[in-house]
């Protein structure tokens, strides 16, 4: 894998606690490639985080496919990538089962508009350095016309700090994969390694083949496809159920016990299973407002979960995982199998989602140096030293 390509997004973790999110629009060509021609020295590769010199001041940067168009890329190229991610998160809604509440119709933030085109993630290692991040940013954005902030985020972690969890008190990081050649050693219930091609572009995968790629292939080799859903998470409603419904049933030993609270032989106990080596996803997660203390009353702020999901076929991996998992009422002979959370009441509530791609570090100064250019301009790029 070549780590000196990829964004450190999916593989590496950086010591930030805090970071935030600048959901962008490309007014013009003109103004997106500049922008991004100034920020791409910026951008944390695999490589450079897991030296051991670590510096939470990392950017993450990603585009729709509107975004690329913005950017310049031209139809032709821009039909070679998938369907799913042309159409974007919003309008399948239908496959995701994004009805009712959670419809695009009541996301906010401008994250259904095909006038988002980028998402940059601001890396921080405290609040303090964040808010100067911040306004780093906007101070760069007021030099550059043509590129606008729709909206932001600010994602932090929530309280104790000692593991990672969401609002709801639920255990984050637990059954992470593996990628092949990362060198990373599998928790238990993680399962074997993982063949990169199954996250990242341009790599053979569990098939044994690579999925072609998207042309031209400086844009679109080390890249990954990023499913972002914004979720709201219902704490005081949450806790008045847990209050109604039972007493707790923690383990705490177990919980903290991490050759033990993941491990799942699914190989053995559900032998006509599906092939979870081929649905695997790398997520990433932030929490974002107030933290919601234990005996503290609800005093409405919004709260919950900004989930980036990695993978390298949306449809495959994402999609497949929200429509036949859980929402598709047949399994193999199975009838009425929905999701049996699914009965529960509604805890979350989906606020908003993209699909983005998250292009190698080659591709970025790709687009940045103008990406309308004839394809034989791409293998020049691909072979100028780094």
């Amino acid at each position: 894998m070549d780590f000196t390509d990829i964004q450190h997004f999916l593989l590496m973790r950086t010591p930030a606690l805090v970071a935030r999110c600048e959901f962008l629009t490309f007014r013009s060509g003109d103004g997106g490639r500049a922008w991004l021609d100034g920020i791409v020295d910026k951008v944390g590769t695999a490589k450079a985080v897991g030296t051991g010199a670590l510096d939470s001041r990392w950017v993450t940067i990603a585009f729709t496919w509107n975004g690329l168009r913005a950017l310049g890329v031209s139809d032709a190229l821009l039909e070679t990538f998938p369907d799913d991610f042309k159409q974007g998160m919003a309008a399948r809604a239908g496959v995701l089962g994004t009805t009712g509440a959670n419809h695009p119709d009541h996301w906010v933030d401008g994250l259904a508009s095909p006038d988002l085109h980028a998402i940059a993630i601001l890396f921080a290692r405290n609040m303090a350095e964040r808010d100067r991040r911040k306004q780093e940013h906007d101070r760069y954005l007021s030099r550059i016309p043509g590129v606008e902030v729709l909206s932001g985020l600010d994602l932090e972690a929530t309280p104790p700090f000692d593991y990672a969890h969401d609002h709801l008190g639920y255990r984050d990081r637990l059954s992470q994969p593996v990628v092949a050649g990362t060198g990373v050693e599998a928790i238990p219930g993680s399962g074997p390694p993982i063949e990169p091609g199954e996250f990242f572009l341009g790599y053979v995968d569990e098939s044994g083949f690579a999925t072609p790629l998207p042309q031209p292939e400086v844009l679109s080799r080390n890249g990954s496809y990023l499913a972002y859903l914004r979720l709201e998470e219902h704490v005081g409603r949450f806790r008045e159920f847990l209050r109604q419904h039972g007493e707790t049933r923690d383990a705490l030993d177990l919980g903290g016990d991490l050759q033990r609270n993941n491990f799942f032989n699914y190989g053995a106990m559900d032998a006509p299973g599906e092939n979870m080596q081929r649905r695997r996803m790398i997520r990433r997660a932030g929490t974002y407002g107030p933290h919601f203390s234990e005996g503290a009353s609800d005093n409405g702020a919004e709260r919950g979960i900004a989930a980036f999901v990695g993978c390298a076929s949306l449809v495959r991996q994402f999609e497949f995982a929200m429509n036949v998992w859980v929402n598709n009422t047949t399994v193999g002979e199975l009838a009425s199998e929905k999701d049996p959370f699914e009965g529960l009441p509604a805890f979350t509530t989906v606020r908003g989602g993209a699909y983005f791609f998250l292009p190698g570090i080659r591709a970025l100064r790709f687009l940045a140096a103008g990406a309308s250019v004839a394809v034989a301009r791409s293998v020049q790029v691909l072979q100028e030293p780094q």
